[in-house]
C-alpha cells in the first residue's frame, strides 16, 4: 500500500477504481480529504485513497528509458543511467534492489527497492527538478 505521504507532485502511479485502473502523473493531492488526481495523459481522475487503490510502478530499465537516462553498461557489470548530471549505478543489469545515485556533490545508497515515484521524489529532492519525459534531457 502506497502512503499519501510518499506521494508528490509529479509523481507516477497506477491508480484503480471499481476495477478501472488509469497510469498517470499526479497533478493535485488534497491532504485534507485524502485525494489524489492524477493526469493520464488524456484527462484528470480523482482518487480517493481511501476507496481507490493505488499501486507502485517498479523501476525498470523500459521505464527508466521512458524518462529519457542514457545507460552504460561497465566492464565491471554494474550499469549506470544518467539524465544531465544525475546518475543511477545498479549492481547488474535489471537489478534495481539496491542503487546508488548521485547529482554532483550530493550522494545517496538505496539499499532496497523502491518504486518509480520514490526515485522521482529523491530525483526532485537532489535537483529541484521534476524528474518526467522532459526534465533536461
Amino acid at each position: 500500500m502506497i502512503k499519501l505521504s510518499e506521494l508528490k507532485q509529479g509523481g507516477h502511479i497506477i491508480a484503480e477504481h471499481e476495477g478501472d485502473k488509469k497510469r498517470g502523473e499526479i497533478v493535485k493531492i488534497n491532504n485534507a480529504d485524502k485525494q489524489i488526481c492524477i493526469n493520464s495523459g488524456v484527462q484528470d481522475f480523482w482518487f480517493d485513497m481511501g476507496k481507490g487503490h493505488l499501486e507502485a510502478i517498479p523501476i525498470t530499465d523500459d521505464e527508466l528509458t521512458n524518462f529519457k537516462f542514457h545507460k552504460l553498461v561497465n566492464d565491471d557489470g554494474t550499469v549506470k543511467y544518467m539524465k544531465g548530471a544525475f546518475r543511477i549505478l545498479i549492481p547488474k543489469e535489471g537489478d534495481f534492489s539496491r542503487m546508488e545515485i548521485w547529482y554532483r556533490d550530493e550522494q545517496r545508497h538505496i539499499m532496497e527497492p523502491i518504486p518509480l515515484h520514490v526515485l522521482q521524489n529523491h530525483f526532485y529532492e537532489m535537483t529541484k527538478v521534476f524528474l518526467n519525459e522532459g526534465s533536461f534531457d
